[in-house]
């Protein structure tokens, strides 16, 4: 079980072998395509020219790393907001487990507690800490006892909801297929039709 995203497959390598990769695509994973999200790690890596780890990127110059995810082709639509965050969820795993973003799945007692200690991450509200707890589960194999009831709808099997349900071009086309009804649906009542 792994992410297969169509992306350079140096970057779907990326993400099975460096949980920190994983989880910065995951932060970065909002208003940009989840190509875009899930390949910035690699690029990013490229950029640096080395993996980082969570306190090089903890500790790194802010203004510089901004400079890092401005650079055209930007690692994402708002690279200062995005670098300050990916800043932030780094800072959160060196306070809270020594650096080491696996750290954050690997210690859970269980599926609650995972969803807690992934909400807890800057940015991650309830339906992203969601989708990261049923992308862990099925694509990674972190399945604590209670983790698709703690992942929600995420968490059904067969589900097409997100990132978390990827494995082809077939299952990323009914994944954006349910985004883009979830869209018109939040439209619809917004607007009260």
């Amino acid at each position: 079980m792994t992410l297969v995203l169509p992306i350079d497959p140096e970057a779907n390598r990326l993400l099975e072998r460096s949980p920190l990769a994983l989880l910065v695509g995951m932060v970065l994973d909002q208003q940009v395509s989840m190509e875009k999200a899930f390949s910035s790690p690699y690029v990013l890596v490229q950029r640096l020219g080395h993996e980082p780890d969570a306190a090089e990127l903890a500790g790194y110059d802010p203004d510089a790393l901004v400079a890092l995810f401005a650079t055209p082709p930007a690692l994402h639509r708002f690279p200062k907001a995005m670098a300050a965050r990916v800043q932030e969820v780094c800072r959160v795993l060196v306070d809270r487990y020594d650096g080491d973003a696996a750290r954050l799945w690997a210690d859970a007692s269980d599926g609650a507690d995972l969803l807690r200690r992934v909400a807890e991450l800057p940015g991650f509200g309830r339906q992203k800490a969601q989708i990261f707890v049923a992308l862990l589960g099925k694509r990674f194999g972190v399945t604590p006892e209670g983790w698709r009831e703690a992942a929600g709808g995420y968490g059904d099997p067969g589900a097409h909801r997100s990132v978390a349900d990827v494995t082809d071009a077939e299952s990323l086309r009914r994944v954006r297929e349910y985004k883009q009804q979830m869209k018109a649906a939040a439209k619809a009542k917004a607007t009260g039709d």
